[in-house]
């Protein structure tokens, strides 16, 4: 239970004034969210409405852990995030926007990879998680250190038009390893950047795990637990699935040694450093001097209808399966709207054996 013990200021009791009408929220509710501690993991499409609705109920402490940055692409449905936020880091711009929605918060920003050498001590410090993770391994990571360390964990998930949500570990009922005991194989749930997703739908079911957790925090109403939520926006169907606690899913003690192996994905490393830059006064000296260049621009098609200077056109979600298109012994220059998936883009090809590899630093903004 989460104590109710810090009094509300006029001006809070002015802000709240809505919540407090409401005889199961009350003085004492509102007392309770302004005592709780909620880590968001994942300031991305579920992040941003979860932020911003635990944000304006007046939960005290938000955590934002994010260590990725804005991306252009990513505009259509994380609506925290604006144009001139493009290539700075989410945590950061998120932290800001939630400051100035309520300035009676406290924000904690964790840009940093999570990763089973640091989920534990970053989780010690909060009563509840929200899963905004995008990949399998994160979510099996999460989850396994709720378990551990008694916290309960709200879920959401999103794919192309439908959504899941539900609540693990709370109050002794079921795990996230009760409902998925394994990982869908490799390459049977691809992520948005490969696929797409309706720009609404992390909206709606952000809301819904805001919502969940905000129950949690004023212990009220019937918490999805042992229920998954499935969410289908164009039918706009909704289907609850009952699921049974697992004892050993139950009981785990420690964590993983390498979830990302479990998971069949790619290695859990550190955020990788930024690839070297060259701005758009160079890149147009380096064309007209003659010398070898490959151009990759890793924009979507519909991008490049719009505006394009001439390079070979690679989708980045498309990259890994169109590299026979690029010769590793010529110099490459990435470029995309902003900045963003350039670099993505260039570590991809440092990691399979390109040596020489730039992006184009603000992308097509500068040119």
């Amino acid at each position: 239970m989460i104590p109710a013990d810090l009094p509300l200021s006029s001006a809070e009791t002015n802000r709240y004034s809505r919540h407090l009408l409401l005889p199961e929220i009350g003085l004492a509710g509102q007392q309770r969210l302004k005592t709780a501690r909620v880590l968001v993991v994942g300031c991305g499409g579920l992040g941003c409405p979860v932020l911003q609705y635990l944000a304006a109920a007046g939960v005290g402490t938000l955590g934002l852990l994010d260590f990725d940055t804005v991306d252009d692409s990513n505009l259509q449905r994380q609506v925290l995030y604006a144009t001139a936020d493009v290539g700075r880091p989410k945590a950061v711009a998120a932290a800001e926007k939630l400051a100035a929605q309520n300035p009676f918060i406290m924000l904690q920003t964790h840009q940093t990879l999570l990763s089973r050498d640091n989920v534990l001590t970053l989780f010690a410090g909060y009563d509840i998680v929200v899963d905004c993770s995008d990949n399998f391994a994160t979510r099996y990571l999460v989850n396994d250190a709720c378990v551990i360390l008694g916290k309960p964990l709200v879920f959401g998930a999103i794919f192309k038009f439908e959504g899941q949500v539900s609540v693990f570990n709370y109050q002794n009922g079921p795990t996230y390893r009760c409902l998925y005991p394994e990982p869908p194989a490799p390459g049977d749930a691809p992520s948005c950047a490969e696929i797409g997703v309706l720009g609404v739908l992390p909206g709606l079911v952000g809301t819904m795990q805001a919502t969940e957790a905000l129950k949690i925090i004023l212990e009220l109403g019937e918490v999805l637990s042992g229920r998954l939520l499935l969410v289908d926006a164009l039918g706009m169907r909704f289907q609850s699935i009952k699921f049974r606690a697992v004892a050993a899913h139950q009981q785990l003690t420690e964590l993983a040694p390498d979830y990302a192996a479990f998971c069949g994905e790619a290695p859990m490393a550190a955020a990788p450093q930024r690839a070297p830059e060259i701005s758009a006064d160079d890149l147009k000296a380096w064309q007209q001097s003659g010398r070898p260049l490959q151009l990759l621009d890793v924009r979507e098609p519909h991008e490049a209808a719009r505006h394009n200077i001439g390079g070979v056109l690679i989708p980045l979600g498309q990259l890994g399966e169109k590299l026979g298109e690029l010769s590793p012994e010529v110099p490459v220059v990435v470029h995309c709207a902003g900045g963003t998936r350039s670099q993505k883009a260039a570590q991809q090809l440092f990691a399979q054996g390109f040596r020489e590899v730039y992006s184009l630093r603000n992308g097509l903004a500068d040119y």
